[in-house]
């Protein structure tokens, strides 16, 4: 197998996952997709939440005790603070827009929620970052396989509720995952286990949240936090 061959499988997975919903949306009832959605948020929170405490709760000999809260809180906070400044959230957006009046979608409502929300579900995760580089270094891309099926199933389910902008998520996870591949090496030396658990920990906590926005119809800023994902590094390495 080649180089890259793990992201290209993720992005056509996405695609065909979006294609499927976006064919199923069109004999789904108003009513059908509010439940859809629902059952989605409710998917998507227990995927945050399973894969939060997967780092969180640590079980020694008969006791259970948890790791890794203070440096949650603090990375979420201070991401926030700096996706607040960036103004993440309005470049997800403005990018969704320019994607919804380039592929002729312009009446099309819901087609930058379906993007944002997929975008952020599918993007954030030790999975993003640690499946790539498992590709270019050790030419494992079964990481990145396992992914596809996962973003294949939720894409479809995401373009079924919220419409094809949701299928469009399969740019930026070209283009993230395949800048990590072709970056591998410079990142590799540096990415510790702890890293990547700090990774997988906010990741999971954020995807929580998109859960949430989801199922209760939150205005969660999710994107806003993307910042954290930088933030949890450089806490690990002081810490």
């Amino acid at each position: 197998m080649f180089t890259g061959i793990g992201t290209l499988a993720n992005t056509g997975s996405v695609i065909l996952g979006g294609t499927v919903g976006y064919l199923f949306q069109r004999i789904l009832t108003k009513r059908m997709q509010t439940t859809l959605m629902q059952a989605l948020g409710t998917a998507v929170v227990f995927i945050g939440i399973a894969g939060a405490l997967s780092k969180i709760l640590v079980i020694k000999h008969g006791t259970i005790s948890t790791q890794g809260l203070m440096m949650a809180a603090v990375s979420l906070a201070l991401g926030a603070f700096l996706g607040e400044l960036l103004k993440i959230e309005k470049q997800f957006n403005s990018l969704g827009n320019w994607l919804r009046i380039r592929v002729g979608r312009s009446d099309d409502a819901r087609f930058i929620e379906g993007f944002v929300a997929a975008t952020l579900t599918t993007c954030v995760g030790a999975m993003t970052v640690i499946g790539p580089l498992q590709d270019a270094l050790l030419h494992d891309p079964t990481m990145l396989f396992t992914k596809s099926i996962l973003d294949g199933v939720i894409v479809a389910l995401y373009t079924s509720a919220l419409g094809i902008g949701a299928a469009f998520s399969a740019l930026p996870i070209f283009i993230f995952e395949g800048s990590i591949t072709l970056l591998a090496t410079l990142i590799s030396p540096y990415l510790t286990t702890a890293m990547t658990n700090g990774l997988s920990l906010v990741g999971s906590m954020m995807i929580f949240c998109i859960g949430l926005n989801l199922l209760l119809d939150c205005k969660i800023k999710v994107a806003n936090m993307l910042p954290a994902l930088v933030v949890v590094l450089v806490y690990v390495v002081l810490a």
